[in-house]
Parts: structure tokens; C-alpha cells; sequence
């Protein structure tokens, strides 16, 4: 759908450049060939309105990855470190801004002014979803997309990418409003508040790098949208497609899976059935509880942090380990580092947490670490 209206959208912006550039050059031969102030005037609303226009085609192109871009090594945390002053500026005293940089980040290869356009679309977004205040988090990490992850994408290819995830703890979108969010046009905000052409503009500028963008989001908790860029040194060679050495597999332990949503937990029940682990499943809290006071032989409870129900991962966990303390826990969340949701008076243990999307490799080590008591 998106490469079909990605078509479309490029098409007409195309055509409508080069009416604009005709309705432009005669304005300005107009304006050259007249004295007059008032016609001037007139001349002058006309050529701010064609340039608008304009400007519009250009967001559109750059929907229908159609854009001229500029690649280069670009250092992601040094970027984002000269864009948090403007950000600043932006934003009024009931926004924080936070940063999580990590220290050892690849290089990404691509053009680094379509990067700070990014951001800005980003973190504005994220302001307009916090009228009331919060908190805007923008973090940076190396990522690892495994060829089971990428299965389920279009044009997304298995490797090493730069993930600049930026969190707003904002209302959150609905399902319906997160499948159309990269629409050109889309938008929940009022008249004239926004062309809905921001997060379309990410999308094709991420498409067109040879990236990819996700949404997670959650209603009444707020949102977390990733831009995930290719790293100088991943290529479309045989080194991206080669199949990663995943570290230690089972020992026999069994996994409880708990997770709402049937795609991830399809996929993850399939990964850890790859790696050796005997698996049950539970849609939500009260069923892993269920599970849990049944069944003894249970090592390690893989959870989602926000679920249906009534009970948070947070909550599992807690629950899990006052009823089993030798229990080990490995929580999973779209959100970035330290703002995932949970609820202060009934969390008061630290756990693990496992930052989606998150490769097969990290899946493995991450479970062995816990379960083999190795330093974290």
C-alpha cells in the first residue's frame, strides 16, 4: 500500500514541479516588468504562495523516496548533540528533554541534513502529543536485525543498523492510528496544526536510505517511533546476509512467554523453540500467574511490559518472583531506556529489560546471561 501511494505521491509532485515552475518564472518576469506597488504586492503573495507549494512537492518526493540525497559517515550521537539547543528552544519549561546516547554507536551512512530534518519532525510530533507536559527522551544504540525479524518487513534487509528511537510520554495512538501514521496527509491534529506529511517525510527519507522506521505505541502511555539506519560498514553484500553465530543455546530450561500481541508472540515462542528452549505461552498477566502457580519447572518468564488485563510486565515480574524467588525475569518493551511505563507503588525491583526490536543473537545471550548468572 504505502509503495503503491509512494507512486502515486511522486507522480504528482513531479507534475505539479513543473507547473509551479512555469507559475513561478512568470511571476517573477511579472514582477521585473511592473512599477507598480500595488500589483507588486499582489506579485509578491502569489510568488510566497507558489513557494509553498513548492515546499510541499518537495515533502511529497521526498514520501516517494524520490529525493536527491547526500550520504556520509555521520556520527548519530554528535548530531543529535547539536540539535538538542534548537530542540530546546522548541519546546516550552513543561517538556524535558533527555538524552541516551550510546557510547560505543557505528557510524551510520547517510545524508546527515535528512537526519536533523528527521529528528525535528520526530520531536516536534512528540510535543504536540504532550500538551500537558512530559517527557521526550532521544535515545541512540546499535542494533542487529536478524533475518526472522526482517521476514515480516518490506524491503528491509538482515544487519547492522543505528537505531535513534525518540519517546514522548504523551497519550499514545491507537492500532488504527498507527497503521496509517506514514500516510501522506494523515494527521489527528486540528485544522492548520499540521500537514501530516512529517512522518511520511521519515518514512521515504529512512526507505530511501536503505532503512527503516517502527512505531510502538500504547494508549494512555505514549510513543516510541525508531528510525533504524544502516551502518557505514553494513553493505548489501554477503557479509548482511550471512547467518550470525547466535551464543549458547538452551540447557534445558523452559521459557514462559508472556506477550498480547499474537505476531511477536509467534515469533518469539519460534526463536526460543530455535535455540533449544521448551516454551509456554500466556496472553497476559493473570494467565502467566495461572501458569505459574501450576506449573513448577519454569526457569526464566520472558514478558512484555504493557498488556490487557489488568496487570503490567512490571507487575508479572513482581508477582512471579513473591511467589517463586528463584524465578529469573527478562522484561521486553518498545520504549526507550528508563521510560518504560510502570507503576511506581507496585514495581520496586529493577529487572532485566530486553529493548525491542531485538535480534535472535541478543535473544540467546541475554537468556543465557540470566539464567547462567554471568556478569551483565
Amino acid at each position: 500500500k504505502m509503495e503503491a501511494v509512494g507512486q502515486l505521491t511522486g507522480g504528482l509532485a513531479h507534475d505539479f514541479n513543473n507547473l509551479l515552475t512555469v507559475v513561478i518564472g512568470n511571476l517573477e518576469l511579472l514582477e521585473m516588468r511592473t512599477d507598480d506597488p500595488k500589483l507588486h504586492e499582489l506579485v509578491n503573495e502569489a510568488l510566497e504562495a507558489s513557494n509553498l507549494g513548492a515546499a510541499l512537492t518537495s515533502q511529497l518526493l521526498s514520501f516517494s523516496k524520490s529525493q536527491s540525497l547526500a550520504p556520509e559517515s555521520v556520527d548519530l550521537n554528535g548530531l543529535v548533540k547539536t540539535m538538542l539547543p534548537i530542540l530546546e528552544r522548541t519546546f516550552d519549561e513543561q517538556i524535558d528533554i533527555e538524552t541516551q546516547l550510546a557510547d560505543d554507536l557505528h557510524a551510520t551512512l547517510a545524508d546527515p541534513g535528512q537526519i536533523e530534518s528527521a529528528i525535528l519532525n520526530l520531536a516536534i510530533n512528540a510535543r504536540d502529543a504532550m500538551l500537558d507536559g512530559g517527557t521526550l527522551t532521544i535515545e541512540t544504540r546499535n542494533v542487529e536485525l536478524d533475518a526472522d525479524f526482517t521476514a515480516a518487513l518490506v524491503d528491509v534487509t538482515p544487519g547492522g543498523y543505528v537505531c535513534l528511537a525518540v519517546t514522548d510520554t504523551g497519550g499514545g495512538m491507537s492500532p488504527e492510528t498507527q497503521s496509517r501514521a506514514f500516510e501522506p496527509f494523515f494527521t489527528t491534529k486540528g485544522p492548520g496544526a499540521g500537514s501530516g506529511l512529517g512522518l511520511s517525510m521519515v518514512y521515504g527519507f529512512a526507505k530511501q536510505s536503505g532503512g527503516h522506521v517502527a512505531i510502538y505505541s500504547e494508549i494512555g502511555q505514549g510513543t516510541t517511533v525508531n528510525l533504524f539506519l544502516p551502518t557505514v560498514t553494513a553493505t548489501a553484500g554477503a557479509n548482511r546476509e550471512a547467518k550470525p553465530a547466535y551464543v549458547a543455546a538452551a540447557k534445558g530450561e523452559t521459557v514462559l512467554v508472556v506477550e498480547d500481541d499474537p505476531k511477536v508472540l509467534r515469533l518469539t515462542v519460534t526463536r526460543l523453540e530455535e535455540l533449544g528452549y521448551q516454551v509456554i505461552s500466556a496472553t497476559n498477566g493473570p494467565k502467566a500467574m495461572d501458569i505459574l502457580k501450576q506449573q513448577l519447572d519454569i526457569d526464566l518468564v520472558l514478558t512484555d511490559v504493557v498488556m490487557p488485563g489488568g496487570m503490567t510486565g512490571f507487575d508479572v515480574a513482581d508477582q512471579a518472583l513473591a511467589l517463586r524467588p528463584d524465578l529469573k525475569i527478562l522484561l521486553a518493551t518498545g520504549y526507550a531506556k528508563g521510560v518504560e511505563p510502570r507503576d511506581e507503588a507496585s514495581a520496586k525491583t529493577d529487572h532485566r529489560i530486553l529493548r525491542k526490536p531485538y535480534g535472535m543473537k541478543e535473544l540467546a545471550r541475554t537468556l543465557r546471561e540470566l539464567l547462567d548468572g554471568s556478569a551483565l
